[in-house]
C-alpha cells in the first residue's frame, strides 16, 4: 500500500512539473512579440493569406487546420511541417494527414515574403502557421483575435503521435472528450473548435459510413452526400462541412441540431450528450460563437509552445537548420 502511494505522488508530482512548464513557456509568448524586432512581419503574413485565399477561398479552411493538426502533436511547434528525414518519419505521412493536409506552400511563401521584409530571419515558422490561422478565418468573415507570439520550431517531429493524438472524424463524444481534455482544452473548447468545421471540404472516406450505416442523420442530407460519395469508390471525392464553406458564420451548429452533421464526431456533439446545450446555445448566438472561439483558438495556441533558447527558428520551414 505505501508503494502505491509513492507512485500516486509521483504521478501527481509529474503532472504538476508538466503543467507548470506548460504555463510559463505560454507566459513567455505576447501578441506584441514583434512589435520591435520586426514590425512588418505581421501585415506580409496577412497580405500573403489574403491573397491565397482570394485565388482559392478552401485555402482558408486548410491554413486553419494546419494549425490545430500542429498544435494537437507536442505543441505548437511546426513540427507538422518538417519533411522525412533518416531521423524521423513526417508527420505529413500520418493517417489524419496524409494526402489531405495542405497549404505548405503558402507558407512557404509567407516565410520567403517575412524573412525578405524583416531583412533576416527572426519569424518562427510556428508563429507564421498561428498567425495564418487566424487571417485565414478573418479573411473567410470570421472573428479576428491577437495571436500570442514568440514560438520557437521544433528540430523533430511524429508520425506515431500525430496517429495517436489528432481527433479522428469517426470518434465519439467521451474520446473528443478526452482527446481534447490530454491538451489541456475543455468540453467547451471541444465544442468551439470544431466550429471550424464551419468552413472547408472533407474527403468522402472521412464520411461514407456515416451516410450509409448511421440512422442520427436527416435522411434528405444522406441522400444529398451519396451523390457524390458512392458506397464504392470516390473515396477523395469532397463535399462541403456545411452549406457555406466559404463563409466562417455559426450554421455549422443549426445544422448539428437537424442531424447534418457531416462527420461522425460532428453529430457526437448534439446527440443526447453533455455537449448538447453548448450546440443549442452556439446556433442561436453567433456572436458568442465568435467570443469563444476567439479565445479557444488563443488557448489552443498555447499548447506546450517552445520559447526561450528551445528549438530554434527555422531558414526553411520544411527542414530543420
Amino acid at each position: 500500500m505505501a508503494s502505491l502511494g509513492i507512485v500516486s505522488l509521483t504521478s501527481t508530482l509529474f503532472l504538476v512539473l508538466a503543467l507548470a512548464t506548460r504555463a510559463s513557456s505560454s507566459k513567455l509568448l505576447s501578441p506584441n512579440y514583434y512589435d520591435y524586432v520586426c514590425p512588418k512581419a505581421l501585415p506580409t503574413i496577412k497580405r500573403v493569406v489574403e491573397a491565397a485565399v482570394y485565388n482559392e477561398r478552401r485555402m482558408g479552411a486548410s491554413l486553419l487546420r494546419l494549425h490545430f493538426h500542429d498544435c494537437f502533436v507536442n505543441g505548437c511547434d511546426a513540427s507538422i511541417l518538417l519533411d522525412s528525414t533518416s531521423a524521423f518519419d513526417s508527420e505529413k505521412n500520418a493517417n489524419p494527414n496524409i494526402n489531405s493536409i495542405r497549404g505548405f506552400e503558402v507558407i512557404d511563401r509567407i516565410k520567403l515574403e517575412v524573412d525578405k521584409a524583416c531583412g533576416r530571419p527572426v519569424v518562427s515558422c510556428a508563429d507564421i502557421v498561428a498567425v495564418a490561422a487566424r487571417d485565414s478565418v478573418v479573411a473567410l468573415g470570421g472573428p479576428t483575435w491577437a495571436v500570442q507570439l514568440g514560438r520557437r520550431d521544433s528540430t523533430t517531429a511524429s508520425k506515431t503521435t500525430a496517429n495517436n493524438d489528432i481527433p479522428a472524424p469517426f470518434m465519439d463524444l467521451p474520446d473528443l472528450i478526452n482527446s481534447f481534455k490530454k491538451h489541456g482544452l475543455n468540453k467547451k473548447d471541444l465544442v468551439v473548435l470544431s466550429g471550424a468545421h464551419t468552413i472547408g471540404f472533407a474527403q468522402c472516406f472521412t464520411f461514407k459510413d456515416r451516410i450509409y450505416n448511421e440512422t442520427n442523420i436527416d435522411p434528405k442530407f444522406a441522400r444529398e452526400r451519396k451523390l457524390t460519395c458512392p458506397r464504392t469508390g470516390g473515396d477523395s471525392n469532397l463535399a462541403p462541412l456545411n452549406p457555406t464553406p466559404s463563409y466562417f458564420d455559426a450554421r455549422y451548429y443549426n445544422d448539428l441540431l437537424k442531424k447534418r452533421g457531416l462527420f461522425h464526431s460532428d453529430q457526437a456533439l448534439f446527440n443526447g450528450g453533455s455537449t448538447d446545450s453548448l450546440v443549442k446555445a452556439y446556433s442561436s448566438n453567433a456572436k458568442a460563437f465568435w467570443t469563444d472561439f476567439a479565445n479557444s483558438m488563443v488557448k489552443m495556441g498555447n499548447i506546450k509552445p517552445l520559447t526561450g533558447k528551445q528549438g530554434q527558428i527555422r531558414l526553411n520551414c520544411r527542414k530543420v537548420n
